[in-house]
């Protein structure tokens, strides 16, 4: 099984992919890891990376196509994994369907964690994630680390996103009210979209989607 997560900002992706990942072994693809991994790399595509960032430019559909491309054929596709933060337009979608037909495969189903932007914007300041193990937590949700400010699993120091203000998420909700709402409708009209309510608890959702994906143990 592979799956696409389709959420506004703040809805609680990263939480639930990485509670995914820990419980049934998916694999988590994150469109924005694959981005700071180049850089840190230091490889040829990650220098073109830090120019166009350096330059305050969006990375264009060709580059993040071309990077999806090789994170999944670096990983072991017999296993279940997730992709999120891409695709976040129809043409990404088309052209990651076409990245997984030439590997002989598909979209399985897509989760849309669906949330208002008013939910959103309450909880972004409560975010916190680790920069090592990718776990998420949120001290303003019922899911806050076991010892304030440090990774439960591995026990490295969280850390807040850089662009979790009010204004960057503003227009974040917006650009994924006006680019990502035909993705969804795409797969909808597929029949493939899973849409759960993002305002219930962690516990409440994560049960939900384990109903809806078919994958809850007993």
């Amino acid at each position: 099984m592979n799956l696409i997560w389709i959420a506004p900002p703040a809805a609680g992706k990263g939480t639930y992919c990485s509670m995914f990942k820990e419980k049934y072994g998916f694999n988590h693809i994150s469109a924005g890891d694959v981005l700071r991994e180049e850089v840190s790399k230091g490889s040829s595509i990650g220098h073109e990376i830090s120019e166009i960032i350096a330059h305050g430019e969006m990375i264009d559909d060709h580059l993040m196509k071309r990077l999806i491309r090789q994170k999944l054929t670096s990983l072991d596709l017999t296993k279940p994994f997730m992709l999120d933060g891409y695709p976040r337009k129809l043409n990404q979608a088309q052209d990651y369907e076409e990245i997984l037909m030439n590997l002989g495969l598909n979209v399985d189903k897509v989760v849309f964690i669906n949330i208002s932007k008013e939910t959103g914007l309450k909880r972004v300041l409560g975010r916190l994630t680790c920069p090592v193990c990718k776990k998420g937590y949120n001290i303003l949700t019922g899911m806050a680390p076991k010892i304030e400010g440090v990774c439960d699993n591995c026990g490295n120091t969280l850390v807040n996103r850089s662009d979790d203000t009010e204004e960057t998420y503003g227009a974040r909700y917006n650009v994924f009210l006006n680019e990502t709402k035909a993705v969804i409708n795409k797969y909808k009209t597929e029949g493939k979209l899973i849409e759960v309510n993002g305002e219930a608890s962690p516990e409440e959702v994560f049960k939900e989607l384990e109903k809806l994906l078919g994958v809850k143990n007993g």
